[in-house]
């Protein structure tokens, strides 16, 4: 497993969420409400919105280094557009639900989103707040997807992240977390200061690294600011 190197970063980079663009977020959620995303989904200000599938997430399923589960339920929280859900559904097979707060991505993500995912994958939506879900045994999930909600919610929330997690996956299911923005420390957020130390540390001893490494392949923005990590829970 590879070791975290800050030369793995670019100094000369502006960090992200002090870009212009970015900081006009902080205008809708400046005071960490998250019903204010859905403002922002209605302006149009939607910087971290890559408009594609993330190659990081393709390269881990796709390589057949983790035994991903081929049957049972994915979520992918704060889904916005939506763009990895269908990607999971097709090719692991998975029920897969995108789940945000905001009703103006989840009509995006509807619109865009392919209708004909081969079974057994399935795609569906809904509009919830992560951290009010709550599922019976047999309704958890056998894999969860991370990507730019970990770092959007306020850094006094993360323990409450790392609980909910626990909570709503199988024993056995797996955690993928595409860890982005990993920018020098900043003040500014969302996207809040992260690196994967900080996702550890609170999803504790239940869960596992297995794979931790810098993506072969990432979109331009984010080559040498992100990690794939994958963790089993126990």
């Amino acid at each position: 497993m590879e070791a975290y190197h800050h030369s793995e970063l670019k100094p000369d980079d502006a960090p992200f969420a002090s870009l212009p663009e970015v900081r006009k977020v902080n205008g809708f959620v400046k005071d960490g409400d998250p019903l204010a995303w859905e403002d922002a989904w209605k302006a149009k200000v939607t910087p971290w919105d890559s408009g594609e599938l993330q190659p990081p997430l393709r390269e881990v399923i796709e390589s057949g280094e983790v035994p991903f589960p081929r049957q049972g339920r994915a979520l992918v929280p704060g889904c916005g557009s939506g763009y990895d859900v269908a990607f999971i559904a097709t090719a692991l097979g998975l029920k897969t639900i995108g789940m945000d707060i905001s009703e103006t991505a989840l009509a995006k993500a509807k619109a865009i989103s392919p209708t004909n995912v081969p079974p057994p994958g399935e795609v569906s939506w809904e509009l919830a707040d992560f951290f009010k879900l709550k599922y019976p045994a047999e309704d958890k999930f056998d894999l969860v997807y991370d990507y730019t909600f970990f770092v959007a919610i306020p850094p006094v929330r993360r323990p409450e992240w790392g609980k909910q997690v626990a909570a709503i996956t199988k024993p056995g299911g797996y955690l993928i977390a595409l860890v982005w923005p990993i920018d020098p420390p900043s003040d500014f957020g969302p996207p809040y200061f992260v690196r994967v130390e900080h996702y550890e540390e609170v999803l504790g001893k239940e869960f596992v690294k297995v794979v931790d490494k810098v993506p072969g392949k990432s979109l331009p923005k984010h080559a040498g600011k992100e990690r794939i990590v994958v963790w089993k829970k126990v």
